[in-house]
């Protein structure tokens, strides 16, 4: 018995905007951040970079866990635009930008990713290319 595995390569259209859902900054989750991987940083400061970009990363883990994905081959052009506080709650969004078939049975799906903080200004944004299974 197989498990059917949702989105393939022919599901994913060039210019589609696919949410990845919201997280917040937690409070402890920043302290706890701070004191083990960046000591020195100020918390009042917000969210380090790189608590964002793992904040990021589990949105798209998350959002991708149900897809036809073999690997992500490549995180590229990370941007921080800033340091959201405590309490700011994250919204993810990924844009297909583009789709190159690779034989019969994969293909590269290139994607913009954004998190957006509750006023909707850009905090992060990087490409990521993808190796999906086409159907």
């Amino acid at each position: 018995m197989t498990e059917p595995l949702h989105v393939h390569f022919e599901d994913l259209g060039v210019g589609e905007v696919v949410p990845l859902g919201a997280c917040a900054v937690d409070q402890t989750a920043l302290d706890m951040f701070v004191e083990r991987f960046i000591p020195g940083w100020d918390a009042g400061y917000g969210a380090p970079d790189a608590m964002v970009y793992a904040l990021w990363s589990r949105l798209f883990a998350d959002k991708i866990s149900g897809w036809a994905q073999s690997k992500v081959l490549a995180v590229d052009g990370l941007r921080y635009m800033r340091n959201p506080p405590a309490g700011e709650l994250l919204r993810g969004r990924m844009t297909i930008m583009g789709k190159d078939p690779v034989g019969d049975e994969k293909g590269i799906v290139i994607a913009q990713q954004d998190v957006l903080d509750e006023a909707g200004r850009l905090v992060f944004s990087c490409l990521t290319r993808s190796l999906v299974a086409r159907r």
